[in-house]
């Protein structure tokens, strides 16, 4: 239950950028407007969840969540009213605002894991969570186009508002969420940061993101390449449900290594796969090479939140988690702007950028343990 809760108050984070492309476009404001605005939900919601989260470990998540869906959704609805295109500065704002106060769901329940099974179930549980959250970026825009289709992009904001306030609520009426964190918080400026381990594993996360950035990159100049449009939604797709799969297989192996030496070893197979787009084969064998990495990304994911949940210092899980969150939005937004450049030399040059991104991140984490 608590898990269904936090993926329907997460919706709005997948719902979001869709929706504010299309309404650019229904005000006639221009897509350049609406990418500018999506940019600025991402980068937002990067910047706000650490100090989110930082104020759930010194105080509960139940208060800190509803207040921060009541500021998004009040932020959501006033954009719907006033429109993207009459004042892209006004609009702008409400859409940081909206970014800003994106509640700290995910890493507020990761947080929570450890207090909520066994340690012997734990693994499990973050193999769980790490495979639900693929339900969230594939329901999002399936529902932003409905909602555009039926009614109108007003509507798909709103229901950012809606979903975002709904999930919340639930999740802040549970038991875990209003209970205090019975972890102690050191008093520390930087918080988790300052521990090596954390800042290791968030610079192979922020690598992970570039790898996942560029690889949608990668899918719309394949199917340029190939001639086949379906190929930019179908790669992307097929990587998301080969990490479905992964994920359910993850979770219902017993591993008898450290969460340390099981990510060492995720990262480097999330990685080995990523050679095949480089031979640029034929439209369906591209499917199947997306599909192996992905294999390895909900795992590498559930082992991550695992590995800064043992690292982080006392009383900072949840921001530790929320740090994870932004590093890999963070990476993903700085793989898809410089896969972006390299896109004119064709695919063959983003997935060299692909591959190197999550080698990179695989080798991180084998030198610096």
């Amino acid at each position: 239950m608590l898990l269904t809760a936090t993926l329907v108050g997460r919706l709005p984070t997948a719902m979001a950028p869709l929706a504010l492309l299309l309404a650019a476009r229904a005000d006639h404001a221009g897509t350049a407007l609406g990418a500018l605005l999506a940019a600025l939900y991402a980068l937002c919601g990067a910047v706000g969840q650490p100090l989110l989260g930082r104020a759930v470990d010194r105080r509960r998540l139940a208060g800190v969540a509803l207040l921060a869906a009541a500021v998004a959704g009040g932020a959501f609805t006033a954009l719907a009213v006033v429109g993207t295109g009459r004042n892209p500065i006004l609009s702008g704002v409400l859409v940081a605002i909206a970014g800003l106060a994106t509640p700290p769901l995910e890493a507020g329940l990761r947080a929570m894991w450890q207090r909520l099974v066994v340690p012997q179930d734990q693994q499990a549980a973050f193999a769980l969570d790490a495979t639900a959250q693929e339900v969230v970026y594939v329901a999002g825009p399936a529902l932003t186009t409905i909602l555009c289709q039926l009614a109108s992009p007003t509507a798909a904001l709103i229901a950012c508002a809606a979903f975002g306030a709904t999930g919340t609520a639930l999740v802040a009426s549970s038991r875990p969420a209003r209970a205090h964190n019975p972890a102690r918080r050191a008093s520390h400026w930087l918080g988790p940061l300052r521990s090596p381990g954390v800042l290791v594993l968030l610079g192979a996360a922020t690598l992970l993101g570039a790898s996942l950035g560029s690889f949608n990159v990668y899918a719309l100049a394949a199917a340029d390449r190939h001639g086949t449009g379906w190929l930019a939604g179908v790669l992307p797709a097929a990587l998301s449900c080969g990490s479905l799969v992964g994920g359910i297989i993850w979770a219902r192996l017993t591993h008898s290594a450290p969460p340390d030496q099981l990510l060492r070893i995720v990262s480097a197979r999330f990685a080995a796969p990523l050679v095949l787009l480089l031979l640029t084969p034929e439209p369906a064998l591209t499917v199947a090479a997306a599909a192996l990495p992905g294999l390895f990304l909900a795992p590498w994911l559930a082992t991550a939140f695992q590995q800064a949940d043992r690292l982080a210092p006392q009383g900072t899980a949840t921001e530790a988690a929320a740090w994870l969150v932004a590093v890999i939005g963070l990476g993903g937004a700085a793989g898809t702007a410089l896969a972006g450049q390299l896109s004119a030399a064709g695919p063959v040059a983003v997935a060299a950028l692909t591959l190197t991104s999550a080698v990179a991140a695989a080798l991180v984490l084998a030198l610096r343990r």
